[in-house]
């Protein structure tokens, strides 16, 4: 059953032109329009890619169907999308894509950068290698999207992964994988990795996906977002199913890229051993325990 919207607040940032809007659950929900400036697929592509992510384990904002009518629409001015040359359409009325507002009604400080100073200290850093997971599996097509979280009387930030609509190369629903696509713009985020362990647990809950799963989320999509074609989807589905056992092999081409993502990767730590205790067997009875 989807969340009805009440009120529209502000236009968000963004190609989409998404709308801050509150919902009658009482929460705020960003909402992506079937009119939107970049494809009407793109609302599919954020509820499946969202609810992926979600799945593996990874934080992403709580995504839904958002239901917008069109009284809401003709008595909200500023409810437009602006397409270009000068063209200027309502928002359309119906069931849009709604990604919970990170932050919610009361946020503590919510941010889309951070200095590197700051970066380090970020609570989930890891989960972008986690995140890089899905991007690969899913073929998002555009940068990684993230936004930092710190709550009322807390000192560090969480990163939540937003903005999953290039996902599946956008509205084209196919797969032209390329190193640099799906990642983060910046390396500092991957410098703990240090081999296929700093994947886990995300990276076998990909690869272990399970079919019936896939199929539950794909089946919560409105048709409307795909134009009602179900063998469409049922191909995209098909696709990622098959796509499972491809993610190391890209992953391993964004480590092996010119951009050298990766730069502890195979490195070992050692861990010091105190003189007193690297004696060899003859001279452990020298030690009373």
């Amino acid at each position: 059953m989807a969340v009805l919207a009440v009120q529209a607040i502000r236009r968000m940032r963004g190609g989409a032109q998404s709308q801050l809007m509150l919902g009658a659950d009482g929460k705020l929900w960003v909402v992506k329009f079937q009119n939107n400036p970049q494809h009407l697929r793109v609302l599919a592509n954020e509820l499946i890619a969202t609810r992926i992510a979600e799945a593996v384990g990874l934080t992403v904002p709580a995504s839904d169907v958002v239901e917008v009518t069109e009284w809401l629409v003709r008595n909200t001015p500023e409810m437009t999308v602006h397409l270009g040359r000068g063209e200027i359409a309502r928002c359309a009325a119906g069931l849009q894509f709604g990604s919970a507002f990170v932050g919610g009604l009361m946020p503590g400080q919510v941010v889309d950068y951070l200095p590197e100073s700051q970066m380090d200290e970020v609570r989930n850093l890891a989960e972008f290698a986690g995140m890089l997971c899905v991007d690969k599996w899913a073929g998002n097509c555009n940068g990684r999207q993230a936004v930092f979280e710190r709550r009322p009387r807390e000192r560090k930030y969480r990163a939540a992964f937003i903005d999953q609509g290039f996902c599946f190369n956008a509205g084209e629903w196919t797969f032209p994988d390329a190193a640099l696509r799906g990642v983060f713009a910046r390396n500092q985020v991957y410098l703990r990795v240090t081999g296929w362990d700093s994947f886990e647990p995300w990276l076998s809950r990909v690869e272990d996906f399970a079919a019936e799963k896939l199929w539950a989320i794909a089946e919560c999509v409105p048709p409307e977002w795909y134009g009602g074609d179900t063998a469409v989807l049922e191909r995209l589905m098909e696709t990622m199913l098959l796509r499972r056992g491809r993610v190391r092999e890209l992953i391993g081409s964004f480590r092996d890229s010119s951009r050298e993502p990766f730069p502890k990767w195979g490195l070992r730590t050692s861990v010091a051993v105190p003189a007193m205790f690297s004696a060899g067997p003859a001279e452990m009875g020298k030690f009373v325990m």
